[in-house]
């Protein structure tokens, strides 16, 4: 909308001139910005505010999929889309401070025992809570590296549960499966896949889908 392209730029332009350019009339304009705020420019205004807390508070180490994923847990923000979280980070200029680089965070050469490949590369379920796929990616925040473990409902490809660590010990993915457990209750049947790492294979990892009545399935890295 035009209007919304001179409020959004009037720092940078006069406001006069990009009305001319634009063929609006500055009385228009002017109109329209001292007009009563929509209910959906208000609910921008608080998914903002939001949205800028969590990053602060995950020290800018987080994109829209996981703002998302905190957002849509407070009951106010439940129904935010992805989609529009990230639209908003951008009118915001707030970038993942994620920089890439090779790591190896799956360790496959180890004597804990591997569950079967159940999944087996049938990647479409019929409802949530169905099937959940885990990988654990990396981070780096200056000089040093993190480690973000994830869980995805399948169905929807929306993150049920995550942790972020210095470390590649079993504790983060356990910490992140108990978040999503705590998040979406799932009832017992579950499928929990993963990769063959150390991490999903050890014996305090295993206890979890164990104690809920989940089934475990792996693949090759």
């Amino acid at each position: 909308m035009k209007y919304r392209f001179i409020e959004k730029n009037r720092s940078s332009f006069p406001v006069k001139k990009m009305c001319h350019t634009l063929q609006v009339t500055p009385s228009g304009f002017y109109r329209w910005e001292k007009a009563p705020l929509s209910k959906r420019k208000h609910e921008n205004i608080k998914i903002k505010e939001r949205v800028k807390e969590i990053f602060s508070a995950h020290r800018g180490m987080v994109g829209s999929p996981l703002i998302t994923a905190d957002l849509r847990d407070e009951s106010e923000f439940s129904k935010v889309s992805r989609p529009r979280v990230a639209r908003i980070m951008r009118e915001m200029g707030l970038r993942c401070k994620a920089t890439r680089k090779f790591i190896a965070t799956t360790d496959s050469k180890h004597n804990e025992p591997v569950a079967p490949n159940l999944l087996a590369r049938n990647f479409t379920v019929s409802a949530p809570n169905i099937v959940w796929v885990s990988d654990i990616t990396y981070l780096k925040v200056g000089a040093k590296w993190y480690y973000l473990s994830v869980f995805i409902d399948l169905f929807s490809r929306a993150v049920v549960g995550w942790d972020l660590s210095d470390s590649l010990a079993s504790t983060s993915v356990i910490y992140a499966l108990k978040k999503a457990i705590m998040r979406r209750n799932p009832e017992r049947g579950l499928m929990i896949h993963s990769d063959r790492g150390i991490q999903y294979a050890s014996s305090s990892f295993r206890t979890v889908p164990d104690e809920n009545g989940f089934t475990q399935s792996m693949s090759r890295r």
